[in-house]
């Protein structure tokens, strides 16, 4: 029976000079391990605090082109998206729906005004009764440009009646047949008569003038009355809503067959052939807003350009609204209202210092900023320029390929140095 297995064992004498490489190795570790002792004891010295180098976002001042823009975001809108409205009380009759899609001159809704109507048939009976009347006075002023003409033309007759009995008096006055007062009388009556003729003559005329003076007036007062029938025409036209632009009902703002005040929304008609984009820019920003400028859009897949078309002249909850036209054709997928964020290029500016952009911008006001040397972060005033979305200028406190920490600095407790391991 075995009961163990000392039996078995055997001592085995260590290898000569094993002892010695082991006690040479442990003092190479213990060499090591004080120089790293020594060395980062030496990088610590003046050090306030010590962060782990992972929970920072450090980044390299570089020289390059800098772009000021601004994210924005904004919704999609249509440029064109008329709203209808009653032009007086009136019952209205709707012969569309919200989101059907019409043609420009469709038929959208009734409005039934009987007193418009009325007023219209009222203004038709006045110009059937006046263009009765110029038709009457163009038949007197005929008449009486017959009657003073007649008149003329009798005066006339009977001044060359008195020159023909004159000129027989004087081929006999010669010889003394006739009394001189004989004769005086017939240069007389040649005399009267040539009077009453001219007379007669320039009272034509003058008759002529007045009637055509009386039917111009009369003609002027048909053609008002015809501007305002047509205007009340025209007035009953637009009890018929038609669609002004093809597109779509967006929005339905009265019910079928209710009663309407004069200037009452009706509906809204949307074009989406033609959208624009609206966007929402805080007013810091308005300073170096101008038409025209570029902007880029983008929202899931779609992603286009555009330039600055507008801008609203006032300020309302610190935004300002801007609208934003496409560059080319409009991008396809797009759809009234749905939201968007953009990028405004505001401006470029080549061949500066600049740094990414981070958290410390804001923490530090901008003035301050951690430099990392020999891994420790130094806190070093700075200068900044023009900032965007993504960068920075440096005006100065930092040279080209300085490493900076952008994010993170809120563990520094704004301490002067900062060990980092």
């Amino acid at each position: 029976m075995i009961r163990d297995t000392s039996q078995q064992d055997a001592v085995i004498a260590a290898p000569k000079g094993q002892f010695a490489r082991r006690r040479l190795l442990i003092a190479a570790g213990s060499v090591a391990l004080l120089a790293c002792a020594w060395a980062a004891l030496h990088s610590w010295r003046g050090s306030e605090h010590s962060v782990n180098a992972s929970r920072l976002r450090i980044a390299e001042v570089t020289r390059g082109t800098l772009v000021r823009d601004a994210a924005v975001t904004g919704r999609v809108v249509a440029s064109i998206s008329p709203t209808l409205y009653s032009t007086t009380v009136a019952t209205v009759t709707l012969t569309a729906k919200a989101g059907d899609t019409v043609k420009k001159g469709d038929i959208l809704a009734v409005l039934e005004s009987p007193d418009l109507s009325d007023a219209l048939k009222r203004e038709q009976s006045s110009v059937q009764q006046l263009e009765a009347e110029v038709a009457r006075q163009q038949i007197l002023a005929k008449k009486q440009k017959l009657l003073a003409r007649r008149e003329a033309d009798t005066a006339e007759i009977d001044r060359l009646s008195a020159q023909r009995t004159l000129e027989r008096y004087e081929s006999v006055a010669q010889v003394g047949i006739i009394a001189k007062i004989d004769y005086q009388k017939a240069k007389d009556a040649l005399n009267s008569a040539a009077i009453r003729s001219k007379h007669a003559s320039q009272a034509a005329g003058l008759e002529s003038e007045d009637v055509a003076l009386a039917l111009k007036t009369k003609t002027n007062e048909l053609e008002r009355q015809r501007l305002s029938r047509d205007n009340a025409r025209r007035r009953v036209d637009e009890l018929t809503v038609r669609a002004p632009v093809n597109g779509f009902i967006g929005t339905l703002s009265v019910a079928n067959r209710s009663v309407v005040q004069a200037n009452t929304a009706l509906m809204t008609l949307v074009d989406l052939s033609q959208l624009e984009v609206e966007l929402e820019v805080p007013e810091t920003y308005v300073a170096d807003m101008g038409l025209g400028m570029r902007a880029e859009i983008e929202t899931g897949v779609i992603k286009a350009t555009g330039k600055l078309s507008a801008l609203s002249p006032e300020v309302v909850k610190n935004q300002v609204l801007a609208r934003v036209r496409f560059d080319g054709e409009q991008p396809a997928g797009l759809r009234q209202n749905q939201r968007v964020s953009a990028r405004l290029l505001i401006d470029e500016k080549p061949g500066v210092l600049m740094l990414a952009r981070g958290s410390f911008v804001e923490a530090e006001g901008g003035r301050f900023a951690y430099v990392v040397r020999d891994g420790v972060a130094q806190r070093t005033p700075i200068k900044l320029g023009a900032t965007s979305v993504s960068a920075v200028e440096i005006l100065g406190g930092l040279q080209q390929g300085d490493k900076v920490v952008v994010a993170g600095t809120e563990h520094f407790e704004n301490a002067a140095r900062v060990s980092l391991n």
